[in-house]
């Protein structure tokens, strides 16, 4: 497009363009990258301004910039980069008409669940998926502007902090397929309650239109309740024997990988995946039926998810150092839910090889609770020593109540390793320096915030030139 046409369709003007330059890549944020040929959106940050570095990333390849102000190259100056942003996604997306757009939803599980049916969506046909957790107002129109004429799934993670979020990501993208995992308590701090979370998660539906198709999870009796709220086809996936795509059968293996059959009216499959963690044979449903929403044969998607060895940095990563420690980097974000569903990959990996392997808990704050963030903080504490994980290390203060829900569990029971507390990163580093045995299963988990994905790595650092990802 050229800069004049951008311009009318985000209400701009045209700054620095003598030669009627055209942007043929697409828009992206970071300036230290320039997409040759791309557009620059610049913003004024708490750190930086992007605007002090529009020079530069033209210098470097970018073919323009969206600014809030002329900044001496060839822009397009709005009042509003964002709105903007927006606008020229939706603009370029209704001229894809041969793309179809998947949209994914839930509390836990919806960036691993995404990368899963990125992987087989791109071994049907071209796909353009969000990268990593991208799902906010900039990340959704800078994932529908990499799309092309060829691109055949538009696959989009849709995040939501409040009532009204997900309508105004869906003005931009209106789905042909809406996928809801689950309503849990991500988040309840912003929301309220579930029932709050569960209207919110429940406007991905609602955009559809009547050739539309709602994938619902069969299990949760807030998401089915959503096959209500739209015009469109419902299918529905989960352990429900009326489920559409039936999850059956699941078991581990000794490093914790699941492995499972999935049904779809007369196909029948058994599939083994190579990630860690009993959730992901969920994830891998909900998947494969987003998939067959959109045409792919059930056995087809089996095929491609049975070859996913990696998700997205930081989410049940799994390496070994070369005296046998496991750590399992789970790091990138936590709730109440998905901190049970770690647990209990941890508590399986530890068991799964007969050899009663120690297990480790390294655990931080979940944030966006509200006020129920001690209580859901201090079930944690206890859940970890009632599956039988043998030692818990609680860091910082924000997640205390972790520490003293594990004590009085562990005052009842007897079991485990007494819990221990520490202040701060360093100080959990340092604990595991002196406490991690050869053999040890470490799993490291919190909200992103947190930041302990550095303690992670300091434990991977030990052995630098050793861990590898697990066979």
């Amino acid at each position: 497009m050229t800069l004049e046409a951008i311009a009318d369709v985000v209400g701009g003007v045209v700054h620095d363009d003598p030669d009627g330059v055209v942007v043929t890549g697409p828009a992206f944020l970071d300036s230290r990258s320039p997409v040759p040929g791309g557009l620059f959106a610049a913003f004024a940050g708490e750190r930086a301004d992007g605007h002090e570095f529009a020079s530069a990333t033209v210098a470097g390849g970018a073919a323009a910039v969206l600014a809030a102000r002329p900044v001496g190259v060839p822009a397009v100056v709005v009042p509003d980069q964002q709105a903007a942003l927006g606008a020229l996604a939706h603009h370029v997306l209704e001229q894809l008409v041969d793309t179809r757009v998947l949209a994914v939803t839930g509390s836990q599980g919806k960036t691993s669940t995404k990368d899963l049916l990125a992987a087989v969506l791109a071994a049907h046909a071209p796909t353009v998926a969000t990268q990593g957790s991208f799902n906010n107002e900039l990340g959704l129109p800078l994932t529908v502007l990499r799309a092309e004429p060829a691109t055949a799934y538009l696959l989009l993670e849709m995040g939501a902090r409040g009532i009204g979020h997900l309508r105004e990501l869906c003005a931009i993208a209106r789905p042909d397929v809406s996928l809801v995992l689950n309503v849990g308590k991500a988040h309840l701090g912003e929301f309220g309650t579930q029932a709050d979370i569960a209207t919110a998660k429940g406007e991905l539906v609602e955009a559809l239109g009547d050739d539309g198709v709602a994938v619902l999870n069969a299990d949760d009796p807030l998401v089915i309740g959503m096959a209500q709220r739209t015009a469109g086809r419902v299918l529905t996936f989960g352990t429900d024997r009326d489920a559409d795509v039936r999850l059956q059968a699941v078991r581990l293996d000794e490093e914790g990988r699941p492995a499972f059959a999935l049904s779809h009216e007369s196909t029948v499959v058994d599939l083994s995946l190579r990630l860690v963690g009993e959730h992901q044979a969920r994830n891998a449903a909900a998947a494969a039926a987003a998939a067959v929403a959109v045409g792919v044969p059930l056995l087809a998607a089996c095929e491609a998810l049975a070859q996913v060895e990696a998700l997205s940095q930081w989410r049940m990563e799994v390496r070994h150092r070369a005296d046998g420690v496991t750590v399992i980097n789970d790091a990138y974000n936590a709730n109440p839910d998905s901190m049970e569903a770690a647990l209990r990959s941890l508590v399986a990996v530890g068991q799964g090889r007969g050899d009663g392997r120690r297990t480790v808990a390294v655990l931080g704050e979940m944030r966006e609770l509200g006020e129920s963030s001690d209580s859901e903080h201090d079930a944690v504490g206890r859940l970890a020593v009632r599956l039988g994980v043998h030692q818990l290390l609680v860091v910082g203060e924000a997640a205390r109540a972790m520490h003293r829900g594990a004590q009085g569990e562990r005052a009842v029971s007897g079991e485990g390793e007494e819990p221990v507390f520490v202040a701060d990163n360093d100080e959990a580093g340092a604990w595991l320096d002196a406490h991690v045995e050869p053999g040890d299963v470490v799993l490291v988990k919190a909200s992103r915030g947190a930041r302990l994905d550095v303690v992670a790595q300091a434990l991977l650092d030990v052995a630098p030139d050793e861990p590898e990802v697990a066979p």
